[in-house]
């Protein structure tokens, strides 16, 4: 099943092919749960299609990679733009046997990650939240927050 969603991925996900049906239909096969006109742009890269729920009017721009080796959940009307990294795992670098861990994440409804933010395993962003260009957000936030890189903000206060 890797194998062929590799090869259905690589094609239809091109930058040579512009249609958004096609890589809709494509992760839909596959078993991702999208809804109503959703938007994904060439270039996007989403590990298992089986482990993506996005909600309707959403929007995942040119490069985001979506590394879900645990459930993804994006919200409505949501944004992940250009080169947005969502990622569900990571080692455990104290371990001697390295092992691998992961976590799901939570992308709440009217949410936008600007370009180049990275989510780490684990994390849930709550409702009409920004993650600002090139944040790296390691913890949860609460719905309305406004994260930027180095601090995240609660309705204008520092949320540390």
């Amino acid at each position: 099943m890797e194998l062929l969603w590799l090869i259905t991925a690589t094609i239809a996900f091109a930058r040579a092919v512009p249609f958004n049906f096609l890589r809709v239909a494509a992760l839909r096969v596959f078993g991702a749960s999208l809804g109503r006109a959703v938007v994904v742009k060439p270039g996007v890269r989403v590990k298992f299609p089986w482990r993506l729920r996005v909600g309707d009017h959403s929007w995942i721009g040119e490069d985001a990679w979506i590394d879900n080796l645990d459930d993804v959940v994006i919200g409505s009307n949501t944004c992940i733009s250009q080169g947005a990294y969502l990622c569900t795992g990571n080692h455990d670098w104290k371990a001697e046997t390295f092992d691998l861990m992961t976590a799901p994440i939570t992308v709440g409804d009217g949410v936008w990650i600007a370009a180049k933010a990275m989510i780490a395993p684990g994390v849930v962003i709550g409702n009409d939240s920004i993650v600002t260009l090139g944040c790296v957000l390691t913890r949860s936030v609460p719905a309305r927050s406004f994260c930027s890189a180095g601090q995240a903000l609660v309705h204008g206060r520092d949320a540390r």
